[in-house]
């Protein structure tokens, strides 16, 4: 009899015993889940901000795709404008030698110049190469730059009267700003005249 209740109360105490370790392993078992609640979120955000860069790069190398497919040949459009220049000056050089001027060589020479230069211009145009307009427009910094003023009292101040070198744009991309020489109002006479009195 005494043998079966020591075996009941240690059984008792055993299942006291079990019983108060439940709630500690329920505890620990709560702070695990939290402690991988937390990694959970952090992995998750991890993840969210790795997906937005390769998004983001993606969209960098959309771009850079596109800018080559678009501007692949910007160096090479603007080194050929040199040709355009040069048969310019080929011309302007023609017309003003002595020798051969008013010939019937120096006329058909011109002639097959400015039919090449059509064709460069033509091939240019189907490039998406083309010359800025630029006399009689106003200033525009981001398109010409001004090399001289001119007094001109017909014209605003800031009016392009003259071309020096042709401008160029690909598309939307400036190759070359067009050399200008832009307006300026005259100083009259009397204002100067007034400044030397007063001197």
């Amino acid at each position: 009899m005494e043998k079966e209740q020591k075996s009941e109360t240690e059984e008792n105490i055993n299942k006291k015993t079990k019983s108060s370790e439940v709630p500690k392993n329920n505890k620990e078992e709560k702070e695990v889940e939290l402690s991988l609640e937390d990694k959970i979120k952090e992995l998750e955000e991890k993840l969210t901000r790795t997906l937005a860069e390769m998004e983001n790069q993606r969209r960098r190398f959309e771009k850079e795709k596109d800018d080559a497919f678009e501007y692949g040949g910007f160096s090479f459009a603007r080194e050929s404008l040199n040709l355009v220049d040069n048969f310019d000056r080929a011309k302007q050089s023609l017309e003003n030698d002595e020798k051969i001027k008013g010939s019937d060589a120096l006329k058909k020479t011109l002639e097959h110049l400015d039919i090449v230069k059509k064709d460069l211009i033509s091939i240019f145009k189907k490039n998406n190469i083309e010359e800025i307009v630029a006399v009689d427009k106003k200033l525009d910094p981001n398109l010409h730059q001004a090399m001289m003023e001119v007094e001109d009292n017909n014209k605003e101040p800031g009016t392009i009267v003259q071309e020096i070198q042709k401008g160029f744009k690909m598309k939307d991309r400036l190759l070359r700003p067009s050399l200008v020489a832009v307006s300026k109002k005259t100083e009259k006479n009397e204002e100067k005249s007034e400044e030397k009195t007063k001197k």
